[in-house]
């Protein structure tokens, strides 16, 4: 490999501490093992490693720790295990939560910023089109490929912290403009058009696309200019959760597609899905595994929901109580927005519970019986099942909002009926 000057310093141990020469052999070792050929300068870092999964995550960010490392460039966190906000809302036993709460200790004693959030990109980690960034979290990475237009792999525990503290990353994949062009076109333009400005199309197309695509990069032709943060997000989630997607181009829509042609670098595609109605109602039943009867909850924001849909949620409420918990998972800086204007307190008072700084899906907060979980999400359907045991039922928010009012499942809103 070709290392800088500085690189060698710290891979050496002539400058640096012992954190900076163990995050560096991690990335040179990394590296190697992937075939770069060299490092790239990053700008930004989200750490995923910050969710608690066993102790071998916490003893190696307390070693980082003890060697005195600190993080190079704004490195923001992903979902924890607890909520600090309320920290009876995980179900884990005594010693579980302590070595959750010292996974959370480490990476703010070596500076990360507390963010707590899978959506960065709405707690202010807005990198710019071009940057060269080291992210973690499938749907982070996805949104910041696709809608910024920054430049990440996919970073997985331990590699992303250290990169952060690095402040470098493998110059392989993503990072190199000749692999971002797209081979595989996926057309939506023959869809009605009152479906295509639906935010319950996103999610599932989304899924279609991770199915579709595993790792090839595709461009989306036929969508409109007005789609809006929160439904590519769920499109990111989506296809980032079914396949091993890092970057959707949307011709017309995305920075890197200002036509279809640019994204696919003057060549035609080796293969093209013409998505038609069929392939939707499809989507929709394989995110779903039940579909009728009773409903013990509601689970909403998978990634995080943002301010807007919060909002939007309210709305469709028309201030009717819900017979069934609907837990809303989101930020903490999407709160502080909320109590702004009291709708926190408006939805809490018609059964909302907010899951701050976590999820539901990546730590046991959901009642130990098993049961069957209403959600707008893809995402939060890919995974009920396997890490709740609670059977998904996918469908659109006011779907949702029906099912929660009347404690059972509803389907009867969106254009596909």
């Amino acid at each position: 490999m070709i290392l800088s000057d500085y690189e060698q310093a710290i891979l050496s141990g002539a400058i640096g501490s012992l954190g900076d020469n163990m995050a560096m052999n991690i990335v040179v070792g990394a590296a190697q093992m992937l075939g770069a050929t060299r490092l790239i300068e990053v700008v930004s870092s989200h750490i995923d490693g910050c969710l608690y999964h066993g102790d071998s995550g916490v003893l190696f960010c307390e070693e980082l720790v003890r060697r005195g490392a600190k993080v190079k460039v704004p490195s923001t966190t992903n979902v924890s295990a607890l909520n600090l906000l309320k920290g009876n809302q995980a179900r884990l036993p005594p010693k579980k939560l302590e070595m959750a709460q010292r996974l959370m200790d480490a990476h703010d004693k070596i500076g990360c910023i507390p963010s707590w959030t899978c959506a960065p990109y709405q707690a202010g980690a807005r990198p710019r089109q071009g940057d060269q960034i080291a992210w973690g979290e499938s749907n982070a990475v996805a949104f910041a490929n696709t809608v910024l237009g920054a430049r990440t792999n996919r970073y997985g525990d331990f590699l992303d912290i250290a990169c952060a503290i690095s402040g470098r990353a493998p110059y392989y994949g993503l990072h190199c403009p000749e692999n971002r062009f797209a081979d595989l076109l996926i057309d939506v333009s023959n869809l009605p058009q009152n479906l295509l400005i639906e935010d319950t199309f996103f999610p599932v197309l989304g899924a279609i696309i991770g199915r579709a695509a595993g790792e090839s990069i595709c461009v989306v032709e036929g969508l409109k200019k007005g789609v809006n943060e929160d439904q590519l997000k769920s499109l990111c989630a989506g296809a980032a959760s079914t396949g091993a997607v890092g970057l959707i181009h949307i011709s017309g829509v995305t920075p890197e597609a200002p036509s279809t042609q640019v994204a696919l670098d003057g060549n035609p595609p080796k293969q093209t899905i013409n998505v038609k109605m069929d392939m939707i109602k499809d989507a929709i039943r394989k995110l779903s595994l039940a579909d009728d009867g009773p409903i013990d909850c509601v689970a909403l924001g998978s990634p995080h929901f943002s301010t807007e849909e919060s909002r939007k949620l309210l709305l469709l409420t028309n201030n009717t109580k819900f017979k069934v918990p609907v837990y809303v998972c989101t930020g903490r800086h999407t709160m502080a927005d909320l109590r702004l204007d009291g709708t926190d307190v408006a939805l809490e008072k018609l059964g909302v519970q907010f899951i701050v700084d976590t999820c539901v899906v990546v730590t046991p907060i959901l009642p130990l019986k098993a049961g069957v979980m209403m959600t707008n999400s893809a995402k939060f359907s890919h995974y009920s099942m396997g890490n709740t045991g609670y059977l998904p039922v996918f469908g659109s928010l006011i779907d949702c909002v029906k099912s929660a009012q009347a404690g059972r499942v509803i389907l009867e809103f969106g254009p596909w009926k």
